[in-house]
């Protein structure tokens, strides 16, 4: 009779059965160790990275996180190597907290390819390699697919450039075109000048008024003396009259 059901997938036999309860007994003491060595790094880096930390707080909190990763090491809950590696980042990030300074992360290792990537890898370089180098004998159905795929290229270059010209001339034609008009506007606009240059003509009026000003001040002018000629007549006319009425007066009296 079997000791367990046909279903159990664990340990059947007596050895199995106690590797299983060393297994959970180590998982037990050990698994506190590694939990404890993972606070004390997070609190050493949340304490060095913390603006206007204390110099003794940030030592000490790097101190107790070594402390534990070596504990951890030594007791078999992580791996030597892995404590080292824990212990060398985390003194890289805190130097750089302290320096004001973000630490650069760590470069990760490339990985390796396998067999049969390196063998296509590797025959890709030999093609191309001969493909580089084919420039000496070659047979007949080689050089005709050289030559077909050289006249293609350089047709297809060809095709190419003219297409990059055409743009480049029907550009040239269209400032060309509009430049046309341009050089022609010097023309309107001395048409447009040509009745400010005969402006002059519209002045003449104003010189023919003030000439016709002076015209009509001279007629006034000469009014003045003919008006004091007579003035002037009338007492010599009538001192005649006089002169001649004093010698009949005379003789009537004699």
């Amino acid at each position: 009779m079997a000791h367990s059901s046909r279903t159990w997938r664990g340990a059947r036999t007596p050895q199995g059965k106690k590797r299983v309860r060393q297994s959970e007994r180590r998982h037990e003491i050990l698994g506190p160790r590694r939990s404890a060595a993972k606070t004390h790094i997070k609190t050493a880096l949340s304490v060095a990275q913390t603006p206007g930390a204390d110099t003794a707080a940030v030592e000490a909190a790097v101190v107790e996180a070594v402390s534990a990763l070596d504990r951890a090491a030594k007791v078999g809950a992580i791996h030597p190597n892995a404590a080292a590696r824990r212990k060398s980042r985390l003194m890289r990030k805190v130097n750089a907290a302290a320096s004001g300074s973000s630490a650069a992360p760590s470069a990760k290792v490339a990985r390796q390819t396998g067999k049969a990537a390196a063998a296509k890898a590797a025959k890709a370089r030999i093609a191309a390699g001969k493909a580089a180098k084919a420039k000496g004998e070659q047979t007949a159905a080689g050089k005709a697919r050289a030559a077909l795929s050289k006249s293609t290229r350089e047709a297809q270059a060809a095709a190419k450039a003219a297409e990059a010209a055409a743009p480049v001339a029907e550009k040239k034609t269209a400032s060309k075109a509009a430049a046309k008009p341009a050089a022609k506007k010097p023309a309107a606009t001395k048409a447009a000048a040509k009745p400010a240059a005969e402006k002059p003509a519209a002045a003449k009026p104003a010189a023919e008024k003030k000439t016709a000003t002076k015209a009509a001040a001279k007629p006034a002018a000469e009014k003045k003396p003919a008006a004091k000629k007579p003035a002037a007549a009338k007492p010599a006319a009538e001192k005649k009259p006089a002169a001649e009425k004093k010698p009949a007066a005379k003789k009537t009296a004699k």
